[in-house]
């Protein structure tokens, strides 16, 4: 297995005392702290009974296996449409200018087309003219990665203002005659903007990042790149869908989460109980169940909202957080927990301090 945490440096009067220091202590700059949250969902909800027309399944095998009752499905756009859309709002919750945008980095599975990048396409359609953009690809984990990146952009004093989204319009590399998997996912996206911290306690406190490039077989999308590229051979076979071995994923999923959670707070001297809020990918509530029970959660301290919006991939998390948000879920200084796992194998955490305040009921 192959992996990287956050950095770790001692001073050498810490380093005698065994004070462990987070480097994101170290430096100049500022942490990132998150200043906007939105989300995007389709209007058109598709029920387990609809799916219960097309395979040979049923609203409550649905339920009893995945937590799932329904999800959103785009029509007619693309995925760049829902990001685009992300980015909008945020623009709008910090009444910034396009122009005021440094970077875009956009995590998905599902890009518009193998290049140019969606972040690419999502800057041009807000008129963002200033920032550059790239796409990141880690399947589930992706907002994670991508929310850990841009960090370094701010903490270094780069950029002042980094816009983050994670978007996926899984409907289009869902086969809808596979009962194990077209039940399990739908489209969204939610982002972030990512601004300099000027209160030093909030913002990225500290992150687990790691990969497992052996487990890729067991959750993959099988042809479309220089492997197997599209042909009627692959189309024929249906190779351009999802493919999953839906037991291995669902045990390396339960135990990665749990394990890089558990390992992140305790680094910084935390345990769940100081938690004000958990936000753990949506794959699948079992999945859920169990990561909070290993790490004693309340479930008052567990966002899910699996039930109405499925596994929407790199888009979950930013989603759930901002429906947390809305919710009155959060309020400055509370201490919350980021954790994807996805395929690559791909899993970490990010725990942050959160900055914003509760919304006011116009809001």
């Amino acid at each position: 297995m192959s992996g990287r945490k956050a950095g770790i440096r001692r001073t050498g009067a810490q380093a005698a005392a065994g004070v462990r220091v987070p480097s994101r202590m170290r430096g100049a700059g500022h942490r990132a702290s998150i200043t906007a949250v939105q989300r995007y969902l389709p209007d058109r909800i598709v029920t387990n009974q609809e799916l219960e027309r097309l395979v040979d399944t049923s609203d409550e095998w649905i339920r009893a296996r995945t937590g799932i009752r329904e999800r959103r499905i785009l029509d007619g756009q693309p995925t760049s449409f829902m990001a685009a859309e992300v980015a909008r709002r945020l623009l709008a919750a910090r009444q910034l200018d396009p122009a005021e945008i440094d970077l875009i980095i956009v995590a998905t599975v599902t890009p518009d087309m193998v290049f140019p990048a969606t972040a690419c396409l999502v800057q041009h359609r807000i008129g963002a003219t200033r920032a550059w953009a790239f796409d990141l690809s880690a399947a589930c984990t992706g907002f994670v990665f991508a929310l850990v990146t841009a960090a370094q952009f701010i903490e270094s004093g780069a950029h002042r203002c980094v816009m983050v989204i994670g978007a996926d319009k899984m409907s289009a590399i869902t086969d809808f005659q596979d009962r194990a998997t077209c039940v399990l996912f739908g489209d969204g996206a939610g982002g972030v903007l990512l601004e300099a911290a000027t209160d030093p306690s909030v913002g990225l406190l500290d992150f687990e990042l790691h990969a497992d490039g052996s487990g890729g077989p067991y959750l993959a999308l099988p042809a479309g790149g220089s492997l197997a590229p599209a042909s009627q051979e692959t189309v024929a076979q249906r190779l351009h869908y999802v493919r999953q071995d839906g037991r291995a994923v669902f045990r390396f999923a339960v135990g990665r989460m749990a394990e890089v959670s558990e390992s992140l707070l305790a680094r910084n001297g935390y345990t769940g109980a100081d938690l004000k809020l958990f936000v753990p990918h949506q794959a699948n509530q079992r999945i859920i169940d169990a990561v909070a029970e290993r790490m004693r959660l309340a479930p008052e301290q567990v966002m899910v909202d699996i039930d109405r919006f499925a596994n929407t991939t790199a888009a979950t998390i930013p989603i759930a957080l901002s429906e947390a948000w809305e919710q009155g879920r959060l309020a400055g200084g509370d201490l919350l927990l980021l954790t994807g796992v996805g395929a690559g194998y791909t899993w970490g955490s990010a725990l942050l301090r959160w900055a914003m305040p509760v919304p006011s009921p116009s809001a």
